[in-house]
């Protein structure tokens, strides 16, 4: 599927979410008495996920295996996948990161109300 051209049709994307002090719900499958969320400043969850990108495009890491460990979403089951989605399905800053990205392309730092999140565009 070549990169959408705003006509709506689904994308696919894999994603590792840094939970925050102002996230949402500030607790994950991670840390569910929300421990070290409620201690994490925005600015620490940038930096972290700062340094997992630059591990990822340097080749030192794969991006599943980094979402598996890392990610505050449930989704860390699966690599960080997402699977198929379309518009209006997701955080809007979510979607419009996501669509924007070709197939194969990392992101970087999207803020949404679940936190801060690194994006891979899979499909």
């Amino acid at each position: 599927m070549e990169r959408d051209g705003g006509s709506g049709g689904k994308v696919r994307a894999s994603h590792l979410l840094v939970k925050h002090q102002g996230s949402r719900r500030p607790a994950s499958w991670r840390d569910p008495e929300g421990l070290v969320i409620q201690n994490t400043t925005h600015e620490q969850a940038v930096a972290k996920l700062e340094h997992i990108r630059d591990e990822i495009l340097s080749g030192r890491a794969k991006f599943s295996d980094l979402a598996t460990q890392l990610s505050d979403c449930s989704s860390a089951k699966r690599g960080g996948d997402l699977g198929w989605f379309g518009r209006g399905q997701m955080q809007k800053s979510f979607e419009e990161a996501t669509y924007s990205l070709k197939v194969g392309e990392l992101s970087g730092i999207v803020d949404s109300d679940s936190g801060a999140h690194i994006i891979l565009r899979t499909g």
